[in-house]
């Protein structure tokens, strides 16, 4: 069974898991194409935080970022051993609910077109292609998909 649960960065499980998530982003893309939120960025209070358990074991993240006007995906992440086990498709319906509980119209992320898997999940999802947003900027490697609620 998969549960998803709001969380805190600096549990030690949790922290772990997102450190292992930036050590792949920097293992794929160049330093300046890394987006990802540090731990402190991860404690805002505009940033929702939540942790997917398989069972007992923590195996996931993903966080909403509450921007204005809209909702950011950031932190999605499963232990490769968890994966296509429907839990990245639990934490992304949690987000979903998170970003319709704080009425926001849409949601957006920007991925790495390496990643693809998340680019499935996002598209099996009803995410759209689309522009850069907020602070992005256009570069080699970064896809933007955005999905209206």
């Amino acid at each position: 069974m998969i549960f998803v649960e709001r969380t805190n960065p600096r549990e030690p499980q949790v922290a772990d898991l997102l450190r292992s998530s930036h050590a792949l982003m920097q293992a794929l893309f160049p330093p300046e194409h890394n987006n990802y939120l540090s731990l402190d960025e991860l404690s805002a209070k505009n940033v929702h935080l939540f942790a997917a358990h398989y069972g007992s074991v923590l195996c996931g993240t993903g966080a909403l970022a509450v921007m204005e006007g809209y909702g950011e995906i950031k932190s999605m992440f499963v232990d490769p051993d968890y994966r296509e086990r429907g839990v990245a498709d639990a934490i992304l319906r949690r987000l979903e609910d998170q970003a319709r509980e704080r009425c926001l119209a849409e949601i957006k992320l920007e991925t790495g077109d390496k990643l693809h898997a998340a680019i499935k999940l996002y598209e099996r999802n009803s995410f759209q292609l689309c522009g850069p947003f907020g602070d992005y900027t256009s570069n080699s490697s970064s896809i933007f998909m955005k999905k209206v609620l």
